[in-house]
């Protein structure tokens, strides 16, 4: 009897508050108008994507790592991956969340929807982002209670040290970017998150760019070292052997007339120094050659399957189902408020 008691009657606590309906209808009234207000003042997300797919080699992504991949659910490790990039797909997240890459996109020229003038990224994430009013308060607290700013000496400037408006501005940069990586398809997915649907497209049309630059910068960083260093040397003999050359050909012509075997030995000293460092020359222009093939073989080349657009519907809760939500919830509280009432009596 004891349970039973302790047990709420759902249909009468129902029939109570529709009997009570002036009650009700005041709740629902200030939940609509608290629901309303928040909706229109949470700012509306658009969503930018961008898809790209990357050669297939042993370099990168390749079928010999989907393969070691399958192999290693079941214990098997065929060592495919030993050839691997040191940065490789699964890595290009975290290459996205890295402060010196978020810093980089502060310069970013970007313009919106309803504004062709251009402006850097920074600029329009710190003067042109609409924020709730109730981020207001904490945002004037936290500028208040930030330390003042110090003036740094010139020349002084601390590599470890950034402003802490642009940590946050990085924080809030990264906390819009998603980079996923489909591992059966090895198809890069990159999104933008954004108040301004023109913004979303642009930079993540930015991302998919900086990808590939970065990308390709550190594959072919060895190759095109090689390629400066075999350029400086054939050069080098290049001159060595026009030198050598020049020689050989003026003593020749001098001394054309001449039988002594003492001139003989000479001339054919010159010409074989003049052979010798054609030989170097030669050599040292293959590797050249081979170097700068080096570097294409290693510039990785992606198609992009889906370039970004500008979307034009707003992603997130629509501001309806917001309004919908505070009903229910002044609904509920009316329920607990009767229900304690009841209680009481």
């Amino acid at each position: 009897m004891e349970t039973r008691n302790k047990e709420i009657d759902i249909i009468a606590l129902a029939e109570k508050v529709i009997k009570n309906w002036k009650q009700l209808l005041l709740c629902i009234s200030i939940g609509a108008v608290i629901g309303v207000i928040i909706a229109l003042n949470t700012p509306k997300t658009y969503k930018a994507e961008v898809m790209l797919a990357p050669e297939l080699n042993s370099g990168g992504i390749g079928l010999n790592d989907n393969i070691a991949d399958m192999a290693s659910n079941f214990g098997i490790d065929l060592g495919s991956k030993s050839n691997m990039d040191a940065i490789y797909p699964e890595l290009y997240p975290d290459v996205f969340a890295s402060t010196d890459f978020l810093m980089g996109l502060f310069n970013v020229p970007v313009r919106l929807k309803d504004d062709n003038k251009e402006r850097t990224y920074y600029n329009y994430l710190t003067k042109e982002q609409k924020v709730p009013f109730w981020q207001i308060p904490q945002i004037w607290l936290s500028e208040k209670l930030a330390s003042p700013k110090v003036k740094a000496k010139k020349g002084n400037k601390d590599k470890f040290k950034i402003s802490k408006k642009d940590y946050e501005i990085c924080n809030a940069i990264r906390n819009s970017i998603l980079c996923s990586i489909d591992k059966k398809t090895s198809v890069i997915s990159i999104s933008v998150m954004d108040q301004d649907p023109m913004v979303a497209a642009i930079l993540a049309d930015t991302l998919q760019s900086r990808l590939q630059q970065y990308i390709t910068e550190y594959r072919t960083k060895k190759a095109k070292a090689d390629v400066e260093y075999y350029t400086e040397l054939t050069a080098k003999a290049k001159q060595d052997y026009e030198k050598a050359r020049q020689g050989y050909g003026y003593y020749s012509d001098t001394n054309t007339d001449v039988v002594l075997q003492s001139y003989k030995s000479k001339e054919n000293d010159l010409e074989n120094d003049m052979q010798l460092k054609f030989n170097t020359y030669s050599g040292l222009n293959n590797q050249l050659q081979a170097a700068k093939a080096k570097v294409q073989e290693r510039t990785p080349a992606f198609t992009i399957l889906q370039r970004p657009i500008m979307p034009y519907k707003a992603t997130g809760t629509p501001r309806s189902f917001k309004v919908l939500i505070f009903i229910l919830f002044s609904i509920i509280i009316d329920a607990i408020i009767i229900y304690i009432k009841t209680k009481k009596k």
